[in-house]
């Protein structure tokens, strides 16, 4: 079993796009590489704790590789956006891809120069060790089965790519 971290905008679409995954075990939202402890989701809100809305992935390794996982990632953000993702604007928005594994570096520091070849802007997406994680409050996991006409940033056809995926 692997874990890997993924900041992608609001939180609730990315998990809930994961969740879909043949190999994903388990997804937790909550915030990443602030500058506080244990926060809030108003908190973060203020965009002061330097927080990104982060998922943490737990996934099979023998299923799906992390270099798939990184691929349907790409596909769900723009990776030349800075702070935003979709209608939602902040710090907090930010993309990032943080590993608790160091082995796990090599891996996308390779698979995310192979996308900047595909864009004529920089990539701005943080590749980063994870310093901190701290998992939102019950009301915000699993966000969009118990709202599933919530708002969510995410074309709905990419999630029925994720469960072909």
């Amino acid at each position: 079993m692997k874990t890997i971290y993924l900041a992608g905008g609001c939180y609730w679409g990315t998990e809930h796009l994961f969740k879909q995954v043949k190999g994903v075990t388990a997804t937790t939202v909550g915030f990443a590489n602030g500058n506080t402890e244990n926060p809030t989701y108003e908190e973060v809100y203020t965009d002061t704790t330097g927080f990104a809305e982060t998922v943490r992935i737990d996934y099979d390794d023998t299923v799906i590789a992390l270099p798939r996982l990184l691929e349907l990632y790409f596909r769900s953000i723009d990776p030349t956006s800075l702070n935003q993702q979709g209608e939602d604007r902040g710090t907090r928005y930010r993309t990032g891809i943080y590993y608790a594994d160091s082995a796990d570096l090599a891996v996308i520091r390779t698979f995310v120069d192979e996308q900047q070849t595909k864009h004529t802007v920089p990539i701005v997406v943080e590749v980063e060790p994870l310093r901190n994680f701290y998992p939102a409050d019950a009301y915000h996991q699993d966000y969009l089965d118990k709202h599933p006409d919530g708002y969510c940033h995410l074309p709905l056809d990419l999630f029925r790519i994720a469960r072909e995926w």
